[in-house]
């Protein structure tokens, strides 16, 4: 079943470099920096699209690491778990902010804390046991916006629950993703409301991928008219022009 494709104002004004063809070739549609193709999903990202460009490596939120404290036997090759919100616990240094730093610079940090008061001259080393490498964007009307590990089964919904669910004023018919294939960048809007009744299957999501969640100004509207208007003694009846 095919797709039906929206593209917005907020589709429209991104970037999307050049004319992109689907795998049957043909456009339904071309708006300048957009292009509308006819294929049911988006093409697969080849291996060199989900690896990305070299880069010095930055600790994330379940990523494994071994912490050594050279010449203390009880803090040797601590295997340690970098917790939801990106914090480890170590003996001693307490709770340190982990995620967005290198393994050198937490390794300074927990230096630093042994140094103020525990230990003389401690000798620290941090390595990334099990990096998380391999992420998706989730950004937009959703409860918790973030970078979240790609797992093999890892579908638009499911990358949506793993940044907490939809926020208050999510537009559900507004779903976008975004992703780059052999150089070229592709997007596809999708319906969350209609992937959830079965009309369609739900996309896989992949490495690099960028998941944009629309914002409903009609329900911001009806925040408003409730805040203005409370339902104090009977309840309110609105009519809705179906675009909520």
């Amino acid at each position: 079943m095919k797709v039906a494709v929206r593209i917005s104002v907020a589709l429209a004004a991104i970037a999307l470099a050049g004319c992109a063809y689907g795998a049957n070739g043909g456009a339904i549609g071309e708006t300048g920096l957009v292009q509308v193709l006819s294929s049911t999903s988006l093409p697969e990202p080849a291996s060199h699209d989900t690896t990305g460009a070299p880069r010095a490596y930055t600790i994330g939120p379940n990523d494994v690491l071994i912490v050594d404290v050279f010449g203390i036997e009880t803090m040797e090759n601590r295997e340690l778990a970098v917790d939801g919100a990106g914090r480890i616990s170590f003996p001693l240094a307490g709770s340190i902010d982990a995620a967005g730093r290198s393994p050198d610079e937490v390794a300074v940090l927990i230096a630093d804390r042994l140094r103020a008061g525990y230990v003389r001259d401690p000798r620290v080393s941090v390595n990334v046991k099990e990096a998380v490498s391999q992420v998706v964007t989730v950004d937009g009307q959703v409860m918790q916006p973030g970078h979240y590990p790609v797992r093999a089964d890892m579908s638009l919904t499911r990358a949506i629950a793993s940044a907490r669910g939809l926020a208050e004023f999510a537009k559900q018919d507004e779903v976008i993703v975004l992703r780059t294939v052999n150089g070229q960048r592709y997007a596809g809007v999708y319906n969350l409301a209609a992937i959830r009744r079965g009309n369609y299957a739900d996309p896989a999501i992949y490495a690099n991928d960028v998941v944009i969640v629309g914002d409903s100004p009609a329900l911001r509207r009806m925040k408003d008219a409730l805040t203005l208007v409370p339902a104090l003694t009977s309840p309110l009846i609105y009519l809705l022009n179906g675009n909520i």
